[in-house]
């Protein structure tokens, strides 16, 4: 039946019903005696508030003698071009250990730090290793990361730097030992027994995890005798002398695992000497939280009942993904389980709080990756299951069009955040086509989202990532370290894009990477972020990550000559843009005003 009109439910024919008395109207109520609306709630985070600028360069990319950047000497050197050039924020990507593809955003941790930089140096000098440990090292390239040597000779040096710690500073150690820098470096044996304590939470399983993984030729640990599947079996099984078949070889694994927790006592000594050095810089560091772990990682090992896993193989049920858009007809497989987030809530989501707190201590604020996973995730299931990692070896998973969107833990996430860890300072990475859904947990959250400045060209005058569009809660880029550099983008933009980017700033493209540079400033955004490569306006050479592409990115690396010319030509440059700007604050000088001042 076709609904009457709200006009004619609100006058009815007075024939319809010719005894019923006419209705009095109402006295109107006056305004002053409604009652107030409630008032809307806070954001539950203060997100970043000051105006500032940035530089993104991850660590590895650093120069260096050993082959690959470090959070040693390279990163402290750095820290001094980023303060002379106005910049407060340093951004980085994920510090963890990296496995398949060597992306730090695939770690064997999400808790652990990498050990490509920790800095041999520091451990040559106290006599845990040799010149001659390092001398492999020093014959690899100064301009691109080669991953596979690094696996080799870096590996074999931590190794040996770690067994003679323990040696020095364990009960076999002598007097003597204990008396060299060997057994006294960063602390030695009582800070590495607190560390250890500390940090046991997470550290004991992947120390575990490393060592078994080496006994198990690097399998992924689906792929594990069944008794070392998990963290708990694993223990159960090392404790009980002669099963498992590993009888003789338990000694070897606790070893394996103690040198493990070594090296990242020493990755966490040098980073609170680069803490204290960016403090003492006024550089504030800015890291980055990917919302999956890899499939093949201590986490998911040692945690399985918070994972969409089968119980029985360990593999995983559903992977995550993107659906078809645009860009990629056929959507994206990430290959990385998803999370159990009910089972999350029922444990009030301690791994969680565990993980971004340690993350938090780390960093000045932290950048969480694909926020939309928050308010709801592309579940794609995987029939028949797929052992991880996903890689073009496995077999054929299915269509990620064959997904569908489920719904994330919500504001009921940020709000156990808020409880345990308090005005947390976090960056929604939000690009994309976002759901109103998403935008509204971003704002309901208090959190500053993104945009992206190589993005703003393809469309018409309301692109949300034209600077005219942009809002103050926001972290403005030229580029991420997905994107091409802005000098290889323009390039290979279509004339189209070129035309409008040439026409909407006045400029004539032969400096795009300057003129996205002064776009990102002049933002109101509060936080603009820059790269080293489009300071120095290089091509798609010094491109960092190409998404889809198996091999052969997270290698380009900064030269010292690049870094020197940074510094002495453009820190000066940017530190006038930044106070131009209002991104930087000069320090007060003692000015002396002259006679003729007024």
């Amino acid at each position: 039946m076709r609904a009457m009109s709200r006009a004619a439910s609100a006058n009815p024919d007075p024939a319809a019903a010719p005894d019923a008395p006419p209705t009095p109207a109402s006295p109107p109520v006056p305004l002053s005696s409604l009652p107030a609306p409630p008032p809307p709630e806070p954001p539950l985070f203060s997100g970043l508030r000051e105006r500032a600028a940035g530089v993104f360069l991850h660590p590895t990319a650093l120069p260096s003698d050993t082959g690959v950047g470090n959070i040693g000497a390279p990163a402290r050197r750095f820290l001094e071009f980023a303060a002379g050039a106005g910049f407060t924020w340093w951004q980085v990507c994920p510090l963890g250990p990296t496995g398949y593809g060597d992306s730090p955003y695939q770690c064997f941790s999400s808790f652990a730090g990498n050990p490509y930089l920790v800095e041999l140096e520091p451990l040559r000098d106290a006599g845990l290793l040799a010149d001659a440990d390092l001398a492999p090292l020093r014959r690899l390239s100064r301009e691109r990361v080669e991953f596979g040597y690094l696996w080799e000779h870096h590996t074999r040096a931590l190794d040996t730097a770690a067994e003679k710690f323990l040696a020095a500073t364990g009960a076999a150690g002598s007097a003597k030992n204990a008396a060299t820098g060997a057994a006294k470096i960063y602390g030695g044996a009582r800070a590495f027994a607190a560390f250890r304590r500390e940090n046991a939470a997470w550290l004991d399983d992947y120390a575990l995890f490393t060592a078994l993984k080496k006994h198990f030729a690097g399998t992924p640990w689906n792929k594990w005798d069944a008794a070392f599947r998990s963290a708990a079996r694993a223990r159960a099984t090392l404790a009980t002398t002669g099963t498992g078949g590993i009888a003789g070889t338990a000694a070897a694994i606790t070893g394996t695992a103690a040198k493990t927790a070594v090296i990242q006592f020493f990755f966490d000594a040098q980073w609170h000497l680069l803490r204290d050095a960016a403090r003492a810089a006024g550089v504030r560091l800015l890291g980055d939280l990917p919302i999956y772990v890899a499939p093949d990682s201590a986490d998911v090992w040692a945690n399985p009942e918070l994972f969409q896993l089968d119980p029985a193989t360990g593999a995983p049920r559903a992977i995550a993904g993107v659906p078809p858009d645009y860009f990629s007809p056929d959507g994206q497989l990430w290959g990385n389980p998803l999370y159990d987030w009910r089972a999350h809530a029922r444990d009030h989501y301690r791994w969680w709080l565990r993980r971004l707190g340690a993350n938090l201590a780390r960093f000045d604020a932290v950048r969480l990756d694909h926020f939309r996973g928050f308010h709801d995730y592309w579940a794609v299931p995987m029939t028949p299951p797929v052992t991880p990692p996903v890689t073009p070896s496995s077999v054929t998973p299915p269509s990620a069009a064959r997904g569908s969107w489920q719904p994330g833990p919500g504001l009921d996430f940020f709000r156990a955040v808020r409880r345990e860890l308090g005005d947390a300072a976090l960056v929604a990475e939000d690009l994309g086509d976002m759901s109103a859904g998403v935008h509204a947990l971003r704002r309901a959250a208090g959190l500053p989202g993104m945009a992206v400045l190589q993005f703003a060209f393809g469309g018409d005058a309301s692109n949300p990532y034209l600077p005219h569009n942009h809002r103050r809660d926001t972290v403005i880029y030229a580029g991420t370290h997905d994107n091409d550099t802005t000098a290889g983008w323009y390039a290979t933009a279509a004339e189209r894009e070129r035309d409008a980017f040439r026409r909407y700033f006045g400029a004539d493209g032969a400096q795009p990477h300057w003129t996205l540079i002064h776009a990102a400033y002049a933002s109101p955004a509060a936080l603009a972020v820059v790269s080293l490569p489009d300071i120095l306006g290089l091509g798609t050479e010094a491109r960092f990550n190409t998404p889809g592409r198996a091999a052969g990115n997270w290698q380009w690396r900064l030269t010292e000559e690049q870094l020197a010319t940074a510094a002495a030509f453009h820190a000066p440059n940017l530190r006038v843009l930044a106070t131009l700007t209002g991104r930087y604050q000069p320090p007060p000088t003692n000015h002396r005003p002259l006679a003729t001042d007024h």
